[in-house]
């Protein structure tokens, strides 16, 4: 892109002034008016827009009437995500018996998890001319713009893009389901090359793999894996598959599919919103504090340093300036979230395998000082855990997986649940969502001269 001229520049600061003078609302207005900002009650609690069977988020129990802090628990169609994830250890397709799972209500049976397998393989493959005319073209150096790039783009190739019956979104779903694991693979592969000039290696899905199998071949120059490899990104896919209809990006996919949108356009939306900082790209930020950790304190160091590192962090002195110890706390959970329990015993166990015992101790550092410091706090009104984000990023690291496929990994995980949700949207015929903005500004009368 050409830059502004200096002379034209210098007009632009000048909009960008009058576009912050005039998007400026005094804050008083959303306690006068009880505005749910952010939809979300004064004591942090979701404001109710929908109901929904597919997935149950709990931090809380209920004695005597009193909410009190409670060990959080996500179920999925009714089954606690544990025992989904802990059932799929003794099988093949634990990502893809999740998948079933959410899209259709109940556990498959034995045949019917192998032909629903055999119809994600039957999906996989991606034309060589999308893969030279889409993937390989202007790569993103951000993969989820690729991804989105890239969904947007299947439109043109499927011949009824605009049909919202079921049965069509349906076989829509299960294609995205299928496809974008090699959609974002290759789109790393295609950005490392043109931007890096790394060699580039395309290779095809193996039918007999499983989601998590495939990844993994298709991201490593020699298609080698362990089964602890394979089993731990499996988990990991199955952890981030869903979280209830209120996350952001799934609202989004309610929000857009509520329009009679196309399936293209409904996914590419949740993308987006799963590229932001404050919802997908956590895990990210998780990993780039514990860089700047080790700058400042060293490899190795002790619970005293980390407490002095992260109390400045609190202070806005340290890391990125924001005041946020990133990977802690959450909007649900209190005491625990389940997802954080299962995958930090999955990362002990990867950390063991891979020699890489001390850094994961002092995740475990990081996250007993930071909870303390956290709750130590006046504001804070609950308890404080970590949440997914603080081990999913360490456990992709050991898995020799690139940060720039850390945030797309979700989005291959929760490719599930949007599909879910969307389906359960279009199935129950709801309005088209639409809240409300009061208006706090002034009207005024147009001046009859015209402006000079």
């Amino acid at each position: 892109m050409m830059a502004l001229s200096e002379v034209l520049n210098e007009k632009f600061d000048e909009l960008v002034g009058n576009c912050m003078r005039s998007g400026a609302i005094d804050l008083n207005l959303y306690q006068e008016y009880d505005v749910k900002r952010g939809l979300r009650d004064s004591n942090g609690k979701g404001v109710l827009t929908g109901l929904t069977e597919i997935s149950d988020v709990n931090g809380f129990r209920v004695v005597n009437g009193v909410k009190e802090p409670a060990d959080g628990q996500l179920y999925y169609q009714g089954y606690d995500v544990k025992s989904v994830v802990g059932s799929g250890l003794k099988k093949r397709f634990a990502f893809e018996e999740a998948t079933y799972l959410l899209l259709f209500g109940s556990l498959p049976t034995k045949e019917q998890l192998k032909t629903f397998v055999e119809i994600l393989s039957s999906l996989q493959e991606l034309s060589g001319q999308f893969v030279r005319d889409v993937i390989m073209k202007a790569p993103s150096a951000n993969l989820m713009n690729g991804l989105q790039k890239s969904v947007l783009t299947l439109y043109s190739y499927d011949s009824n893009p605009d049909d919202i019956s079921v049965a069509n979104v349906l076989r829509q779903s299960l294609q995205l389901v299928a496809k974008l694991p090699l959609i974002a693979v290759y789109n790393y592969h295609a950005y490392r090359h043109f931007h890096f000039f790394d060699s580039l290696v395309i290779k095809p899905a193996k039918p007999e793999y499983s989601t998590a199998e495939n990844i993994l071949h298709m991201l490593r120059p020699d298609g080698q894996f362990t089964e602890l490899e394979a089993r731990v990104l499996d988990a990991a896919l199955v952890l981030h598959a869903e979280h209830g209809g209120g996350n952001n990006s799934t609202f989004t996919n309610h929000v857009v599919t509520s329009s009679g949108t196309d399936t293209y356009s409904a996914v590419a939306a949740s993308i987006a919103s799963l590229k932001g900082p404050r919802h997908g790209g956590a895990n990210l930020k998780v990993q780039q504090m514990i860089r700047d950790l080790h700058e400042h304190c060293g490899k190795t160091p002790d619970e005293e340093a980390v407490r002095a590192y992260l109390q400045k962090i609190l202070r806005g002195e340290a890391f990125d300036g924001s005041g946020l110890i990133y990977g802690m706390g959450h909007a649900v959970y209190t005491l625990s979230d389940p997802r954080e329990v299962v995958l930090k015993d999955f990362a002990g166990k990867l950390a063991k395998a891979k020699g890489m015992e001390e850094e994961f101790a002092l995740y475990n550092t990081v996250e007993k000082v930071a909870a303390d410091l956290l709750m130590s706090r006046s504001h804070v009104v609950k308890p404080v855990c970590a949440n997914v984000d603080f081990y999913s990023g360490l456990t992709y690291t050991m898995l020799g997986i690139p940060e720039e496929l850390f945030t797309p990994l979700f989005a291959i995980s929760r490719i599930s649940g949007w599909s879910a949700h969307r389906l359960e949207e279009l199935v129950n015929k709801g309005k088209i969502i639409r809240p409300a903005y009061k208006y706090v500004g002034h009207h005024r009368e147009y001046p009859n001269n015209e402006q000079e």
